[in-house]
């Protein structure tokens, strides 16, 4: 493919699945899974999700929202002065849980929160608050909110180990049909930070990059652009050895 070409050629974003059937079960995530499946047998209404940035902890609370028909509260929501306290004082089915995104982000009104989860323990509703660290961690003023958090049941979803990240890289190739080699797979697994956001950035560079010059995914083709987008990622081991 000539070089102009290449310049032409057009990269489609992949939307993020949250597919079900998109989320792989492995040790880093396996509890947590276990965990949601079990409701309404939960220990207590409220449940945390907790887990560094990156690693499917709102992949799977939307997965655990279509199963039960729970109402969802993205993180935008949380910024909004509306945002909780619709939930909080308006209309509430006790049948159906609620499901709150990146608690941690900046949250207008602490009040209505409370409020929110006096309202789901007394009126026998469940919610589920998904973060990223401990209530403790997120800049939280009112010492009542943050002590009923901290009381909440706390499960939790670590970065994929070896074999599940291998896994992820597998799948995310598969997902744009391209045929890949376990050694391309084996090289990115061993340079990459334990992100699936990460990862599929990743996997979309090199996806572009083949598309664009006419090539098949080769390790060599692998290591340029991780080269490009991660330049401490490499130690010096040349692509081309096996």
């Amino acid at each position: 493919m000539s070089e102009a070409a290449a310049q032409l050629t057009l990269s489609w974003p992949m939307p993020d699945s949250f597919a079900e059937e998109d989320f792989l079960v492995g040790a880093a995530n396996e509890q947590a899974w276990d965990m949601l499946a079990r409701w309404p047998a939960w220990p207590e209404p409220v449940l945390r999700l907790s887990g560094p940035a990156g690693v499917g902890k709102t992949h799977l609370a939307s997965i655990f929202a279509r199963r039960v028909g729970a109402r969802w509260l993205p993180d935008a929501a949380m910024r909004r002065h509306d945002g909780v306290a619709s939930l909080a004082h308006g209309d509430f089915d006790n049948c159906r849980p609620i499901v709150i995104d990146s608690c941690d982000a900046a949250l207008v009104d602490e009040h209505a929160l409370f409020h929110l989860l006096n309202r789901v323990r007394a009126e026998g509703g469940a919610a589920l608050l998904v973060s990223r660290s401990a209530p403790q961690h997120w800049g939280l003023k009112t010492p009542d909110l943050v002590s009923r958090l901290r009381l909440c049941p706390v499960v939790g979803v670590d970065a994929p180990d070896d074999a599940l990240f291998r896994a992820i890289l597998v799948k995310l190739f598969h997902d744009r049909q391209l045929a890949i080699d376990v050694s391309v797979v084996d090289y990115l697994a061993r340079r990459l930070d334990r992100s699936v956001l990460l990862a599929r950035d990743l996997v979309a560079r090199i996806d572009a990059r083949a598309l664009a010059l006419g090539r098949r995914v080769s390790r060599v083709l692998a290591a340029d652009v991780l080269r490009e987008a991660k330049p401490d990622a490499q130690d010096g081991e040349d692509p081309m050895a096996i």
